[in-house]
């Protein structure tokens, strides 16, 4: 006789959304760069001509897969550490030590995001532009919210190291 299956909780569906909406933005950017350099380097060894945007866009798109790269390093818990104190401590100074670690990283991620809203709206306000005329704030909006995600992230890594979980 099988088990009954306990409903799944929205919370959890909704995490499971927003994997997926991660892993797809990732693989998605990571494909479409690769698309766009290699016809860049097509064109210009072939064609004798590029995209006059291509190169830019393509530094918009290292930014933003940047960023979705280290959302996924935070949703993982598997951002790049020095682990030292793995090294000396275990039990719960260990897990005070990680949760001191992963609230001062959601503070820096916090001022992060503060900052780069703050260049964001400073861009928007002064009408800069890139791409050849497309406003530059809205190319520029993944930086605080990106790292208002991260900042959301360890900060609640760092109370669930706190509670040992």
């Amino acid at each position: 006789m099988s088990e009954i299956q306990k409903p799944e909780r929205p919370a959890s569906r909704l995490a499971r959304a927003g994997t997926w909406a991660e892993n797809a933005l990732l693989s998605g950017l990571l494909l479409a760069m690769i698309a766009l350099a290699c016809w860049q380097i097509f064109a210009r060894n072939m064609l004798g001509t590029t995209l006059v945007l291509g190169d830019e866009l393509l530094r918009l798109m290292v930014l933003w897969l940047t960023l979705a790269g280290a959302l996924a390093a935070s949703r993982a818990d598997r951002h790049i550490a020095i682990s030292l104190l793995d090294r000396m401590l275990e039990g719960r100074a260990l897990d005070a030590a990680r949760a001191v670690t992963q609230a001062f990283t959601a503070i820096i991620c916090g001022l992060l995001a503060w900052y780069s809203f703050n260049f964001v709206m400073t861009s928007r306000e002064f009408e800069d532009t890139l791409l050849g005329g497309v406003p530059a704030w809205p190319l520029q909006a993944p930086l605080p919210i990106g790292f208002a995600l991260m900042a959301w992230r360890h900060a609640l890594h760092a109370v669930n190291r706190a509670l040992g979980r």
